[in-house]
């Protein structure tokens, strides 16, 4: 058995049920991606997912799926997926062992 694209923290995985719950319409995941954006270039982008689409690699959670982009694999992998509040900034984060920096602020990176 192979390891996962990316792990998630116990507590990413509460913050996405709990997103997941509260949500409008019927979602069984959350897809991961990136974006090119961000003064470092790229960006992680996380979503709902209704659906899965074609070459999306799936990871099966405590009862949802993470749909990781194909497009994203080779940025994101053994990343790991957390969440965080903070007093200046909530949220999921990454700890990407395939970054090679990350802007200040720390919203985007480069491999």
């Amino acid at each position: 058995m192979t390891n996962p694209i990316i792990t998630m923290t116990e507590a990413a995985t509460a913050r996405a049920r709990l997103l997941m719950s509260a949500a409008d319409s019927e979602i069984i995941g959350l897809r991961v991606g990136i974006n090119s954006r961000g003064c470092s270039g790229l960006s992680y982008v996380v979503e709902y997912a209704s659906d899965r689409r074609q070459f999306e690699e799936v990871i099966e959670y405590e009862g949802f799926s993470v749909f990781i982009d194909p497009a994203a694999s080779m940025f994101l992998i053994g990343s790991e997926m957390d969440y965080q509040e903070g007093q200046f900034q909530t949220g999921f984060t990454f700890n990407n062992p395939n970054a090679k920096g990350t802007c200040g602020c720390g919203e985007s990176f480069h491999v």
